[in-house]
């Protein structure tokens, strides 16, 4: 759905314009998974398109009985990784809630991706999946040369996931992940790793956003002028040249890469480069993530006040 098409509602739905996704998600909250299982299994060999769908396929399912079940009923490589992904998902939960049953959950999930991957070996989707847990566990292998900070990590697990797929969207963020603050990593070690990654990412490669997506979360109100960051001139030329080199290559994309989009037209519109970040919005469509905007204020309302800086339409227009 083009934005020139767009009917004054956000679609907010992770699935976004992957119509496949978006109807499976409607059997898997049904408890059925058969859909899933083809959706997953036409993947094979597209490892964005099964990150994507895995990822959000889980968080359907996470919350019940159905990846077991299936897994019961018929165990096979997609349902092996689906399994990965919810056991991971709610290990993860239950150590940001810090619930008693975060151990136990995961080393659930550790034996589930160990599983998956052997029931798949090409694929670096379950190894991805382990890498979601590696905050929890703080891993602290050194760093390669190149960075200034030589911040330790996980960096043998991201080395074995790159040996599998070099340019794999979401290993590169889960990786950064493990370094912000939040986390127990730095700021400065968020930006040195940040730099690292995107600088050796192909120039029309969506991983260029890295830096983009670090100074989001590196982003402090209190500090002085904070809002005014993005128009120095390092970030108005990352920005311009994701622009120039990325934007033109989404048109070829399976699905709307909303979140990648997002932090595009949410560093354009800072930089007070409103017509390129038009172009982003354009790409979007109505469909719309809660990142970066939620870290402004209410993702709806920031979301909003950014289009029409853009003079494109809102929601109430």
């Amino acid at each position: 759905m083009a934005a020139g098409l767009f009917e004054g509602q956000y679609v907010w739905h992770p699935a976004a314009d992957d119509r496949v996704l978006a109807s499976v998600c409607v059997d898997v909250r049904a408890g059925r998974y058969l859909s899933a299982r083809d959706a997953l299994t036409e993947t094979r060999g597209h490892f964005a398109l099964r990150a994507h769908r895995s990822l959000v396929l889980a968080s359907e399912a996470a919350d019940s009985d159905l990846v077991e079940r299936w897994l019961t009923e018929e165990p096979g490589p997609e349902a092996a990784l689906l399994w990965a992904r919810v056991a991971v998902l709610r290990a993860v939960r239950a150590a940001d809630a810090r619930d008693p049953r975060t151990e136990a959950l995961e080393r659930i999930a550790l034996a589930a991706c160990d599983r998956a991957a052997t029931a798949d070996p090409a694929d670096p989707t379950p190894w991805v999946a382990k890498l979601a847990m590696a905050r929890l566990h703080r891993l602290r292998d050194g760093a390669p040369r190149g960075l200034l900070t030589a911040p330790p990590g996980p960096w043998r697990l991201f080395a074995h996931i790159l040996s599998i797929d070099p340019w794999h969207r979401e290993a590169h963020h889960r990786f950064l992940a493990c370094f912000f603050t939040r986390y127990g990593g730095s700021v400065t070690a968020a930006w040195d790793v940040a730099a690292f990654l995107g600088q050796r990412a192909p120039a029309d490669s969506p991983l260029r956003l890295l830096p983009l997506v670090a100074l989001v979360e590196c982003y402090d109100p209190t500090q002085l002028l904070a809002d005014r960051v993005w128009e120095q001139p390092q970030w108005r030329t990352t920005a311009l040249a994701i622009h120039h080199h990325w934007l033109p290559t989404v048109t070829d994309y399976p699905f709307t890469p909303v979140l990648d989009l997002a932090y595009l037209a949410h560093a354009l519109v800072m930089a007070r480069h409103e017509e390129e970040a038009r172009a982003a919005f354009t790409a979007m469509g109505p469909y719309a993530s809660r990142m970066p905007w939620s870290v402004f204020g209410d993702p709806a309302e920031q979301l909003s006040r950014a289009r029409r800086a853009c003079g494109l339409l809102v929601p109430g227009a």
